[in-house]
């Protein structure tokens, strides 16, 4: 419990940029959170490390790394994304310091339960085994298909910045970002199945894992609205979002627009 409480501390340090910029609690601030935890759990766990606890650790380090510095890149240096976001997201202007430490604490609270099978793993003195070599793997897939959907859909929006995205991994899952970011999660938390000490940290780590699956589904409903708005009346778009699974390759799920209680 100590150690979860203080990679907890961890997430709120680095997570408190969201009060220079609302939206920051729950952008860049959670891709540097989830980088220093996985950071401070090397630092904290040295006597104990072995392969599989190093090689999650850096997992996490490169996760976050790429997505708050992506994020970071993006909102600093993009004139044209800041413009076109400005009426999608919250300002957070008029908004109260306690709504803002609300929003904080929970999500750096998100953030530690999401990391919390590998906090757990160092908690409980357990050490590599077959499950979290898993794990790994499904995380590093995770991670590569985000990256790879990213940087695919970077290039997609130079060559043609008034058109869909439907290339590259886009021609499989309308969000293959949000798929990495599920498979990435589904590794952390497979890798702690076989050393979850009793029903508190199967809790714990069940409210990280489905706390950042609500979310992805979320965000992906945002787009898809955003995108309808955008690209509607194009008959190409329509024939794309008919026959493109939105979220999951092969899984037929073709819209989420409808489901109204998944805000994020």
């Amino acid at each position: 419990m100590l150690l979860f409480l203080a990679m907890f501390l961890v997430a709120l340090v680095f997570s408190s940029i969201g009060f220079k910029k609302y939206v920051w609690f729950i952008s860049i601030g959670y891709g540097f959170s989830v980088a220093a935890i996985g950071v401070a759990l090397l630092i904290a766990g040295r006597e104990q490390l072995t392969a599989g606890t190093i090689c999650a650790c850096a997992l996490f380090i490169a996760y976050g790394l790429r997505l708050g510095g992506y994020l970071a890149f993006r909102e600093l240096r993009s004139s044209s994304y800041n413009s076109k976001m400005k009426a999608e997201i919250k300002s957070g202007e008029g908004m109260s310091m306690v709504a803002k430490c609300a929003i904080w604490i929970s999500a750096a609270l998100l953030y530690v339960c999401e990391t919390s099978p590998v906090i757990f793993r160092f908690a409980n003195g357990s050490g590599s085994d077959a499950l979290l070599v898993a794990g790994l793997v499904i995380s590093a897939v995770g991670l590569t298909v985000e990256t790879v959907a990213d940087l695919q859909k970077n290039a997609a929006k130079k060559a043609n910045p008034k058109r869909f995205v439907d290339t590259g991994l886009f021609r499989i899952v309308r969000c293959p970002n949000y798929f990495g970011e599920m498979l990435f999660w589904t590794g952390v938390f497979v890798g702690g199945i076989s050393i979850y000490a009793g029903p508190i940290q199967w809790i714990v780590a069940l409210i990280g894992y489905i706390g950042i699956i609500y979310v992805m589904f979320g965000g992906a409903r945002r787009l898809e609205i955003r995108q309808n708005r955008s690209y509607g009346k194009d008959p190409e778009y329509r024939r794309y979002v008919s026959t493109t699974p939105i979220m999951i390759p092969l899984v037929p799920l073709y819209s989420v627009e409808k489901y109204k209680w998944l805000v994020a």
